[in-house]
């Protein structure tokens, strides 16, 4: 009976903020991060250097193909370090479980929004090529 008490007394005093993020939690703007975009075009470097992101926050990831190829990026351990929230392709959301790896077959742009979470060193990639400018190293402090 106390702790029916207690309960009534505690939701009678009001809501008890959980977080100051706002209505939206985690993914409202007042916890959003800037990245800078990745471009992928034969023979071009994929971004201007590495890129640090801060875990907890909310980014968006816009990658542009100027279709001079088909061409894709990989980075398995980078995907698996942060939550994917959606992938917007021509306007299209898709709220996929995880990704790998996404492919340009034409010229575009695909937007990517996420949650950085698990701290490290990750590295996204063209698959197979050698060039450092065909890859950029990602930091999550």
């Amino acid at each position: 009976m106390r702790r029916i008490l207690t309960l009534m007394a505690a939701l009678a005093a009001g809501p008890v903020a959980a977080h100051d993020y706002g209505f939206a939690g985690i993914l409202s703007a007042d916890n959003t991060g800037e990245m800078p975009g990745l471009t992928l075009s034969v023979g071009q470097p994929i971004a201007e250097g590495p890129i640090t992101l801060e875990s907890g926050k909310v980014y968006e990831l816009e990658i542009t193909a100027d279709g001079t190829g088909e061409l894709a990026l990989e980075g398995p351990g980078f995907f698996r370090a942060i939550w994917v929230n959606e992938v917007v392709i021509n306007g299209l959301e898709v709220r996929p479980f995880g990704l790998e790896s996404v492919e340009f077959d034409q010229q575009g742009t695909m937007e990517i929004e996420f949650l950085a979470i698990v701290p490290g060193q990750y590295e996204i990639r063209i698959p197979g090529a050698r060039g450092d400018s065909q890859r950029v190293s990602v930091t999550i402090q």
